[in-house]
């Protein structure tokens, strides 16, 4: 597999093989015994640890690469396969096999007067495309999660992780063969070219859903073109609020971790909302740790009179996703301007209260438009492994089918089973 010159005709005729291949793999994962799927994910799981070397030197050529191209710190940081991220691949795995199995369940069921048995079942929503920029660990959790749903994956990663997930796949690959798994229950697009993204979202006749991840160019092209179904979130301008009555200590505690333990992943914290009254005692404690992380401010006015290091924000700076160590401060009155705010400037990603009010915290959940919502605590936790499901297949912020972290039972659909002895309408 390489990124050789291909036609455009060439590209067109390889993908639809592609999803060829995928639809029939997908009517066998359908019906797929569930301890067959969970023995190949554990097998995938003991391949990838044992592969590490392979993985990393793969890896090495695409972090020498995208330091020669110069990428930025975040897109490094979302590209470096070490032997931690590794094990939390595997670990994954092994998570999402350990899980009860989402297809086949009944939801609900129901008998009509005229004595129909109507039931409801969880099914695969078929094939699913994967297109993802940098981070190559997407190559595992998608194909992972995909496969104990039952679905078929055709995955397209960016140019500047292909050496990682060309070995990666080949690992999964090969894993699947040996698990007597259809062929083509999981594939990679040979290609970076970003012709290949626009054929493949329009194959609506092998592909059920679509699934960018990326920066929110990448996901806006994707959308813009796409006649297959597409899950998503745009970008995630996420926040915290602190309130009048919050815990100072804990506040800085979460602030610190939800800006900067990550700053690079899409659920860190890129605005914070402080109350007005509880501003001048807390904001020199909170200006001395920011900048002790290095973390460049861009504030309002009011705020900038209590931070002289701050930079006084424009309005566009409130919509901005920085995935660096940026953020926005803004004071305000209460949680109802709080919540103004994050429905004007949000991504309805994650966003968080601070508070020891819980009138305050009902109200902030019961009106912010978000997927995910926190009460003291970090939005960092909006991630498919802390939310329980081994990994993730991403997060959306629609809100037809999935919303939020998405796991395996995200990616089933349902169909009714309508049983009769006769009856006619």
């Amino acid at each position: 597999m390489n990124q050789g010159k291909i036609s455009s005709a060439e590209m067109q005729e390889a993908l639809l093989a592609m999803g060829e291949k995928a639809k029939i793999a997908s009517r066998a994962l359908a019906v797929m015994d569930p301890e067959d799927k969970n023995r190949c994910l554990l097998r995938m799981a003991d391949a990838l640890l044992n592969e590490k070397d392979a993985i990393k030197a793969a890896n090495a050529k695409d972090i020498k690469a995208g330091e020669k191209n110069n990428l930025s710190s975040a897109m490094l940081d979302r590209l470096r396969l070490t032997d931690k991220v590794i094990d939390e691949m595997a670990a994954g795995l092994k998570t999402v096999a350990g899980q009860t199995d989402p297809v086949g369940k009944i939801l609900s069921e129901t008998v009509r007067p005229n004595g129909l048995v109507i039931k409801k079942i969880s099914v695969p929503l078929g094939v699913i495309g994967i297109i993802y920029e940098s981070r190559p660990n997407v190559t595992v959790d998608a194909a992972g999660i995909c496969l104990k749903a039952g679905n078929a994956v055709i995955l397209r990663g960016g140019s500047e992780a292909f050496h990682s997930n060309v070995v990666l796949a080949e690992i999964l690959n090969r894993t699947a063969i040996l698990s007597e798994l259809p062929d083509g229950a999981v594939q990679l697009v040979p290609w970076t070219d970003r012709e290949a993204v626009g054929l493949l979202v329009k194959m609506d006749q092998y592909l059920d859903l679509i699934i960018p991840r990326g920066g929110e160019g990448l996901i806006r092209a994707v959308c813009s073109q796409a006649t297959v179904p597409v899950l998503k979130h745009y970008k995630g301008v996420c926040h915290l609020y602190l309130d009048e009555n919050c815990d100072s200590a804990m506040a800085l505690k979460i602030i610190q971790n939800a800006k900067c333990q990550r700053p690079s992943a899409c659920n860190a914290m890129e605005t914070l909302l402080i109350n007005r009254t509880l501003a001048p005692k807390l904001v020199p404690e909170l200006a001395r740790m920011l900048n002790k992380c290095n973390v460049a401010v861009n504030a309002d006015f009011d705020y900038c009179q209590l931070d002289k290091r701050a930079n006084l924000a424009n309005d566009n700076d409130f919509y901005r996703e920085y995935l660096d160590y940026i953020m926005n401060v803004k004071l305000v009155d209460d949680v109802v301007e709080a919540v103004e705010h994050i429905n004007k400037y949000g991504s309805r990603h994650s966003d968080g209260i601070i508070s020891g009010d819980e009138n305050n915290i009902d109200y902030f959940f019961a009106n912010v438009d978000s997927s995910t919502l926190y009460a003291n605590a970090s939005t960092r936790f909006t991630d498919g492994g802390e939310f329980g499901m081994g990994a993730e297949i991403g997060i959306s912020t629609d809100k037809l089918h999935a919303r939020g972290p998405m796991g395996a039972d995200e990616l089933t659909s349902y169909k009714y089973i309508v049983r009769g002895n006769g009856q006619i309408r």
